[in-house]
């Protein structure tokens, strides 16, 4: 699609009133371009905010940054690792612009003339994970163990060398205000464990930094996030982003327009918490990785305003806890978890060296924490991470650690929104389990779905904590336009695709039209059968009907899947694929038979098609076919078991699969 194409597809999912924010937009873009950056505090003012926020941090309830079985998992941390195996050595200078992965560089011009949406400059999400800092808390965490006039110093020479290489509106890094809000938590974060080193309250170069550098840098990120926020079809978990950084930055440094940007903020946070989970907490852009990161920009606001005396309302409370269940029921024994939608490895708090550290056991901590309930460390495990010792302190730690758990055997989990986890576990062996999910949700949030799959009525399954029939992934986002249209395609998920066209239209890499509408038809739960029966009309365009009944025999651990397509007069091909994890062993017993294994594993599952299935494993013609994205920015193949039939229309098709546990 080309840039004209884009632009008028984008403005068919504005509404009139969106039409005239963005005409606002436009003309805000036009004046910024002529004008100078925004005039800072003056150094009164600065100084001021500086002792004020000393004084609060003395006056309340501190937590000392001394518990070195947290912090020591940072020493000697000078490599920051991220996506599939990037690295960047932060003991050399770092090009802010570079993109390492294709080794392309974004220019230094006006932030929203750039263009992202093509391969012109390379991957401005790789240089955006970059430019969030994140690694600045680690470095930060490293003095706080060290106490050494290296550390502080090399912490300033990095955040000295970005501002000076990103000016005020100049560059790739001013370009999406989600960045400029998370730069301000990883700050936020940092300032608190320095200051928690009073020997930094006297180094000259320090305070220098302070008043001349940082400050001042913050201040110019508050400003811009107020300034852009991202509403209407784009308010989704930028705008959730946007609010949260402010919030944070405006407890902590208190500017002369911090007041009013705090009240602001919270009002937002309130509602979108609201709005984009739906009533039992599930995070309305269906993408699946994505929840830990959204969650975290309800979840740290609520924290920091614990700290500084400000409460939340009930309904929000409440709601983080129906969040903290859904989460409960998504994470598998093994702590993983079913893939649906975008997902970009992305984290709001770099808490571990590990760039794949397990988040959502991060905060099933914290919702221990915070519900004193220990059900949520059945799941999470005894390790109070340093994220959460941020959160709540030595008084958490000690609240966390003391919590007596009990074996709990979770049950299946059908949420009426969609999402509907099967799910038979063993009591006497705990790491024996059952999981599939199966996901009758709608496509996405908002008018354009910019991170939902076209995934309608597709199953995953995991096997004691293993992943069989998976999700494809995700890969790219903005580059490389054929690999974005196979991951987020319905070939790629495990549902029914015909004519090897999408359940949707996809309108550009993050922009869906004509989105399909999920009917569920009929739940059923007892003690030997559960089943669920629901049914789209993505392809009503082309005349034809799918719907879908997984049925979950639980004594015999034999999952039923009946497919129903009903077509008009016209020819069809129907594609039915089983995508496996690339972990997988694949034995054929005949052309319907195929008995799956993860490598290693004990148990087997046995997988029986009425359709003659091929194994496709890394095809890239006559279409993209049999990949998996472990990563973002990583692909590799992986075997994908394939089912086509050429039928005439106006007939009824019915297709049965069986998966057996054995």
């Amino acid at each position: 699609m080309n840039k004209l194409n884009w632009y008028v597809a984008r403005l068919s999912t504005m509404s009139v009133p969106e039409l005239g924010y963005r005409v606002g937009q436009f003309l805000q873009k036009e004046t910024e371009k002529r004008s100078k950056k925004p005039a800072l505090p003056k150094k009164a003012e600065l100084k001021d905010v500086y002792q004020n926020s000393l004084n609060i941090l003395k006056n309340r309830e501190a937590q000392q940054f001394t518990a070195v079985d947290l912090v020591k998992v940072f020493e000697g941390y000078d490599v920051f690792s991220f996506f599939s195996s990037f690295q960047v050595d932060l003991r050399t200078a770092i090009d802010w612009h570079l993109d390492i992965s294709s080794g392309k560089k974004f220019p230094t011009s006006f932030s929203k003339d750039i263009d992202i949406r093509s391969d012109q400059y390379g991957s401005a999400k790789a240089v955006w994970e970059l430019n969030r800092l994140q690694f600045l808390l680690p470095l930060a965490a490293k003095y706080a163990l060290s106490k050494s006039d290296a550390d502080i110093n090399h912490f300033i020479d990095i955040v000295e060398s970005w501002v000076k290489d990103n000016p005020y509106l100049k560059g790739v890094n001013w370009y999406s205000n989600i960045e400029i809000n998370i730069r301000l938590i990883v700050w936020y974060y940092c300032w608190q464990i320095l200051f928690s080193a009073p020997q930094l309250q006297t180094n000259e170069r320090f305070q220098l930094f302070i008043r001349e550098t940082w400050l001042p840098t913050i201040y110019e990120h508050c400003v811009y996030s107020y300034a852009n926020p991202s509403k209407y079809s784009s308010a989704n978990n930028h705008l959730v982003a946007e609010y949260a950084g402010l919030f944070i930055a405006s407890c902590c440094w208190k500017f002369k327009e911090s007041d009013k940007w705090s009240v602001y903020a919270a009002k937002g946070l309130e509602q979108e918490i609201q709005l984009q989970y739906s009533e039992n907490g599930i995070n309305r852009e269906e993408a699946a990785e994505y929840i830990q990161f959204i969650t975290d920009f309800f979840l740290l606001p609520f924290s920091v305003a614990k700290e500084y005396g400000y409460h939340f309302s009930d309904a929000y409370k409440e709601k983080l806890h129906q969040i903290f269940d859904y989460i409960y029921n998504l994470l598998d024994v093994n702590k993983g978890y079913c893939k649906y939608g975008d997902e970009d490895d992305g984290k709001v708090l770099l808490t571990s060296i590990n760039p794949h550290f397990d988040n959502f056991s991060s905060i099933l901590v914290s919702a221990a924490v915070i519900f004193n309930d220990s059900k949520y460390k059945v799941i999470a495990g005894h390790g109070f991470d340093f994220k959460n010792w941020l959160l709540w302190g030595q008084k958490g730690r000690d609240q966390y650690e003391s919590m007596q758990v009990a074996d709990l055997a979770r049950q299946s989990a059908f949420y009426q929104e969609g999402h509907f986890f099967f799910r038979k576990t063993d009591t006497l062996q705990p790491s024996k389990e059952i999981y599939l999910h199966f996901d009758a949700a709608p496509l996405g949030y908002l008018s354009i779905a910019a991170h939902g799959h076209a995934d309608a009525l597709a199953v995953v399954l995991h096997l004691d904590g293993c992943p069989i029939i998976t999700d494809a992934g995700t890969y790219t986002y903005h580059t490389e336009k054929a690999w974005r249209s196979y991951f987020v395609s319905t070939l790629a998920h495990n549902t029914l695709c015909i004519d090897y066209q999408n359940q949707a239209v996809q309108a550009g890499p993050t922009m869906w039209l004509r989105h399909y509408k999920v009917t569920v038809q009929e739940i059923y739960q007892d003690k030997r059968l559960e089943y669920v029966t629901a049914s789209h009309n993505g392809y009503h365009k082309i005349g034809c009907n799918h719907t879908r009944t997984v049925n979950f025999h639980r004594e015999d651990e034999q999952f039923v899947i009946e497919d129903i397509i009903e077509c008009n007069k016209a020819n069809h091909t129907i594609i039915l694929p089983w995508h496996l994890h690339p972990e997988v062993e694949v034995a054929k017993i005949s052309d319907h038979v195929y008995d799956l294994k993860y490598k290693g594993a004990q148990r087997k599952c046995r997988l029986t098609c009425e359709l003659p299935l091929t194994v496709i494993t890394g095809q890239t013609e006559p279409r993209l076919l049999g990949w998996f994205s472990p990563s973002f920015m990583e692909k590799t193949p992986s075997p994908s078991l394939i089912g086509v039939l050429n039928k005439a229309g106006n007939e009824k098709i019915n297709i049965r699969t069986i998966i057996e546990i054995i």
